[in-house]
């Protein structure tokens, strides 16, 4: 399996976007969530204010980190392990009285 991992260059700052969580407190405050880093929120009077505070947070948050896009190859091909027994029993010579045995028992269990 190959892993690539791809870093931008320092002098790009690329401009992502974030879903936020807008919860109101039952204080009366607001509090924005990062959705994805939990640890990540901001506090405030108004919703303005919390995302503000958010956004200062992960600011902070990614000075001392970075960001990096994972590329990870899949295999083509995911061999199904059923297929290994796949007609295991097609030339068996009680395979079809099995098959009546079976079906019998089930019309039982109805």
């Amino acid at each position: 399996m190959n892993i690539a991992v791809k870093t931008t260059s320092q002098t790009i700052a690329p401009k992502l976007n974030y879903d936020v969580l807008i919860e109101n407190q039952a204080d009366g405050t607001v509090k924005a969530t990062l959705l994805g880093l939990p640890g990540c929120q901001g506090l405030g009077n108004t919703e303005t204010e919390a995302i503000e505070k958010l956004s200062q947070s992960l600011q902070h948050r990614l000075e001392s980190a970075k960001i990096v896009t994972l590329a990870i190859e899949v295999p083509q091909v995911v061999e199904n392990p059923w297929l290994k027994i796949a007609g295991k029993y097609k030339d068996d010579p009680q395979f079809d009285e099995m098959l009546e045995y079976i079906e019998e028992y089930r019309r039982e269990l109805d």
